[in-house]
C-alpha cells in the first residue's frame, strides 16, 4: 500500500515536471497582449513625481494591449504642496498591462507639441523607459500583475 502511494506520488510529480516546462514555453511565446486575465483581484496604485507644476492635471490610460488601446482612462488631481499625483486601480484581473501618462497643464485633453512635434506638456509610461523622440515600445513599458496590491512610479518627462 505504502509502495503504491509513492509510486503514484513520483508519477504525479514525474508528469508535472514533464507538462509544466512545455506550459511555460508556450506562454512565453506569447505576447503580453495576448496572455490570458488570470481571476484574481488585484489594487495598483500609480504615484506620479517629476511634475514641474500644479496646472492643469494628469490624464492617465491603463493598457494591455501594444497599441496602448486604453481599458481604462482617468483625471487625476495633483497636489500643489508636493507636486505629485495619485490613482488607485481596483479589481485589475492578474495580467500584464501598461501605464502612460501627460500632464495637461492646460485642460485639452491633449499632449500639445510645437512646431517641430517635440512635446510642450509632460508625459510619461509605467517602467519609466529613457527619454527619446517617439512612443517606447509596449515590451519597454509592460510589467506584469500578480500580487494582491502592487505600486508603480512613473516619473513625468519634459523637454
Amino acid at each position: 500500500m505504502k509502495n503504491q502511494a509513492t509510486l503514484l506520488q513520483f508519477s504525479a510529480l514525474f508528469i508535472f515536471f514533464l507538462l509544466v516546462p512545455a506550459t511555460f514555453g508556450t506562454v512565453a511565446a506569447q505576447s503580453p497582449a495576448t496572455l490570458p486575465l488570470q481571476a484574481a483581484n488585484s489594487t495598483l496604485t500609480v504615484n506620479i513625481t517629476g511634475l514641474r507644476n500644479a496646472k492643469g492635471n494628469i490624464l492617465l490610460k491603463l493598457s494591455r494591449d501594444s497599441n496602448f488601446s486604453p481599458i481604462e482612462t482617468r483625471k487625476v488631481e495633483i497636489s500643489a504642496i508636493t507636486l505629485t499625483a495619485q490613482t488607485v486601480f481596483n479589481n485589475l484581473p492578474h495580467g500584464v498591462y501598461a501605464v502612460s501618462l501627460i500632464h495637461d497643464e492646460n485642460k485639452n485633453e491633449k499632449l500639445d507639441t510645437n512646431f517641430i512635434r517635440v512635446p510642450t506638456e509632460g508625459y510619461g509610461f509605467s517602467n519609466n523607459p529613457a527619454k527619446r523622440m517617439g512612443m517606447p515600445k509596449h515590451e519597454e513599458t509592460a510589467f506584469t500583475l500578480n500580487q494582491s496590491q502592487q505600486v508603480i512610479q512613473i516619473r513625468v518627462i519634459y523637454w
